[in-house]
């Protein structure tokens, strides 16, 4: 065997240094990998899909839609599940939003409207599902409902569904104005208290789909008792703690509403250290971040591969956090501590 000579060595390194470069390069580019997709052919056949308008799936369906001062207007079967699904023109006025849906935005709401009317049609179908005492409720499609208003529509074209259920499996599909974490929290807790209204007896864990995660009934909880709460500082936090509960819902969210009330304390204390940072000159935006990490009893928490327990109880890590909170020496904090808190909050 030929010994390797120093500049072939040289060689190969700067081989390898380049295609580093063409694959960093193509990161940067955004480059991305191809999609994976399934081999296996799922769902129905075309001719399982259309569906007659008095067929016994949709008929009682189109019947409430007429009763409503709509018109139905064809009908399907849902092509992943097979779910009798109907087209309908329904009154603007018949429909309402779900009342656990987030707040609605005028400012998307105008924009929407004004899209719309500079597109010269209103193409997007609502969904819609039947909701208490026989209303029509959309899950998804407040904003379009609400700019619809603005723009003077008398009807509006939905794709209504039997299934009620769909009303609280819809968050994940609703990408109509991006949500930030106040929206699905609030939204989230909304959908959690009409459902133990509904389902006395249903476990929270049942509805882990549904609610998306854990830590946002507890944020959801804390925003519906103070709106200007800073829910983004303490989700880190609760993300490594926070579980479904195995108890029903009205006991869980009773449970919830305390650790939210604790959580609540704590900011207070979190905001007067802030101010007190404030009097010795400190003015950076990363400030509750850095406190809030600086008290969290599992900021150095790493979960192992497959470990899913959290490290300690809730109310035990609260507990640890408010007396960390208490104690906390605002004299001991450089300038180079925030700035590395901001450096990994993305802040320049």
């Amino acid at each position: 065997m030929k010994p390797v000579t120093a500049k072939k060595r040289a060689k190969k390194k700067a081989a390898k240094k380049k295609t580093t470069r063409k694959t960093t390069a193509r990161q940067k580019a955004g480059v991305r990998k191809r999609l994976k997709v399934n081999p296996e052919s799922r769902g129905l056949a075309v001719q399982d899909v259309a569906l007659e308008l008095d067929s016994p799936e949709v008929s009682g369906l189109a019947d409430e839609v007429r009763s409503a001062g709509g018109a139905p207007l064809g009908a399907y079967r849902e092509p992943l599940s097979g779910r009798p699904m109907l087209l309908a023109s329904l009154p603007v006025k018949s429909v309402q939003p779900t009342p656990f849906q987030r707040d609605l935005s005028p400012t998307h709401t105008k924009r929407l409207a004004q899209k719309i009317e500079e597109s010269g049609s209103f193409l997007d179908p609502i969904i819609v599902v039947r909701g208490l005492d026989g209303q029509l409720w959309t899950p998804n499609g407040r904003h379009r409902l609400a700019a619809a208003k603005v723009l003077g529509l008398r009807q509006i074209t939905g794709l209504v569904s039997p299934d009620e259920d769909l009303a609280f499996r819809i968050l994940a599909l609703n990408t109509e104005k991006a949500h930030n974490l106040k929206d699905r929290s609030l939204e989230v807790i909304r959908m959690a208290q009409e459902l133990a209204q509904r389902r006395k007896r249903a476990r929270e864990s049942e509805f882990a789909v549904e609610f998306d995660a854990p830590e946002l009934l507890t944020l959801g909880m804390a925003y519906q008792e103070n709106g200007r709460f800073a829910g983004g500082a303490y989700s880190p936090f609760l993300k490594k703690l926070d579980r479904f509960s195995e108890r029903t819902l009205k006991v869980s969210l009773r449970e919830r509403e305390g650790l939210a009330a604790r959580l609540l304390s704590i900011d207070v204390e979190v905001k007067r250290i802030i101010a007190e940072l404030g009097e010795r000159g400190f003015k950076s935006p990363y400030l509750r971040n850095y406190v809030v990490a600086r008290i969290n009893p599992v900021r150095f928490h790493r979960f192992k591969k497959g470990e899913t327990a959290p490290p300690m109880t809730l109310p035990a890590a609260l507990t640890r956090m408010s007396a960390s909170a208490r104690k906390f020496d605002a004299a001991s904090v450089r300038e180079g501590d925030v700035a590395l808190v901001a450096a990994a909050s993305g802040g320049s």
